[in-house]
């Protein structure tokens, strides 16, 4: 027993003190399983709200009463408050409360007595959940548009497989199917659930998991509920459709799930795309793709295009090609300037050579003058004082030279002009 230590009278009888007997009522109430999840059925009573938000009231039948709490938070939950002379399903446990060493029943969940148990559990559990995020969307992982590989946790005796995998290989036969057999109804099908996902999950290969089930009732589907199903599917690492009973039914493996799909067949239709669809999509994405192209080839071809014609624009051939024909027009040019002054001075040459060969001795000689030079043809006799009898002389003539001698008697007479000359006489050797 914890608290102070007891007195000791003289005859050795320990006295406690009333907080060591509450306290030590407290444990083990505390410590008892039963109490500490409790469902409870009775008539309200005495019920008071508080301003804190709390409820205190009392639950009876014709034989005891119970004093209840139910804390704001839970309230908050409550479709509506109860009302003295409700009769009600409560759940929750029962502890002692220290400053008055009453015990209470503190109540997490309150709902009609008439709902029934197990819809009171259902919701119970339902609000739990939901308080810890368990529901939330942000949760929620997107299904993989084109699964490769789909797993199904389901029995395998009923018809639900059957007309699910019919769905499957009609509209989508490009996924893998793996099948996980589990019991859906009973006291083991909980564990087999759990056991099913967690096998699927070690395969590595799979996209998406279904837990399907046909239609039944709420004791039917309560593996459903079951606590520890609901988290193994908030913890699954791959998306989890719920398929769970009709479409009126509602599970917590529907909340907690991925998805929910109105009836087995709905899952298979929503996780396996049509085939037929899947040819449409792609021949319009081919049609689309083959557009895109030739539209960005025709652009890559005006565009090579606009380059070309700006890049003859800046070509240096160009401006080549007028240099060229600048070239081509200056040596015309040069050629004609020279041309007409090779002409001129041609023609001035010309000129010149007529002058000179009017003034040539050779004009001369052809009207019958010869040259007459002295032996070896370097001194033109000009006088008869440059020669005496027996010189030696070159005539020339028009048609060429010929070797003469001096004659003569030496007499010198004097011409008419009263000059005196001498008389020569040549004698020609000829050439």
């Amino acid at each position: 027993m914890v608290g102070r230590a007891p007195h000791v009278c003289k005859t050795k009888m320990f006295i406690y003190r009333v907080s060591d007997i509450t306290r030590h009522l407290k444990d083990l109430l505390d410590s008892d399983e039963l109490l500490q999840d409790l469902w409870v059925a009775g008539e309200v009573s005495n019920l008071s709200r508080a301003p804190s938000g709390h409820l205190y009231f009392t639950v009876k039948d014709a034989d005891s009463q119970l004093a209840c709490v139910m804390w704001r938070s839970q309230v908050a939950r409550l479709a509506a408050l109860p009302k003295d002379g409700d009769h009600v399903i409560l759940h929750g446990y029962i502890t002692i409360y220290e400053n008055r060493g009453v015990y209470q029943f503190y109540a997490d969940m309150l709902q009609a007595e008439g709902i029934g148990l197990l819809a009171a559990q259902f919701e119970e559990l339902k609000a739990r959940l939901a308080a810890e995020g368990l529901f939330d969307a942000a949760h929620k992982r997107p299904l993989p548009a084109l699964p490769r590989c789909i797993g199904i946790v389901t029995s395998t005796t009923g018809a639900v497989l059957h007309d699910m995998l019919n769905i499957l290989r009609r509209r989508y036969r490009l996924a893998r199917l793996l099948i996980a057999p589990s019991a859906v109804q009973g006291a083991d099908a909980p564990r087999q659930i759990v056991a099913a996902l967690s096998a699927l999950q070690a395969v590595g290969t799979v996209d998406v998991i279904i837990v399907a089930r046909g239609g039944g009732s709420l004791e039917d589907l309560w593996a459903f509920n079951d606590e520890t199903v609901a988290r193994a599917i908030y913890n699954c690492t791959v998306p989890v459709i719920s398929a769970v009973g009709h479409e009126v039914d509602y599970t917590i493996a529907d909340f907690v799930a991925d998805l929910r799909a109105p009836t087995p067949s709905a899952a298979a239709e929503l996780v396996a795309p049509d085939q037929g669809e899947l040819a449409a999509r792609v021949e319009s994405s081919r049609r689309r793709l083959l557009e895109l192209m030739r539209a960005h080839v025709q652009q890559g071809r005006s565009r090579v295009a606009a380059e070309q014609r700006a890049l003859l624009r800046l070509s240096p051939r160009l401006v080549l090609d007028q240099q060229r024909q600048r070239v081509d027009d200056l040596w015309q040019r040069a050629r004609a300037v020279i041309g007409h002054e090779l002409l001129l001075r041609r023609e001035h040459t010309r000129g010149l050579g007529i002058h000179l060969q009017a003034l040539s001795p050779l004009a001369v000689l052809q009207r019958g003058f010869a040259i007459v030079w002295r032996a070896g043809g370097r001194e033109v006799v000009s006088q008869v004082q440059q020669v005496r009898s027996g010189d030696a002389l070159q005539i020339q003539v028009s048609n060429g030279r010929f070797a003469a001698v001096v004659g003569g008697d030496g007499a010198r007479k004097r011409n008419r002009h009263g000059g005196n000359s001498e008389q020569l006489s040549l004698g020609l050797d000829g050439e």
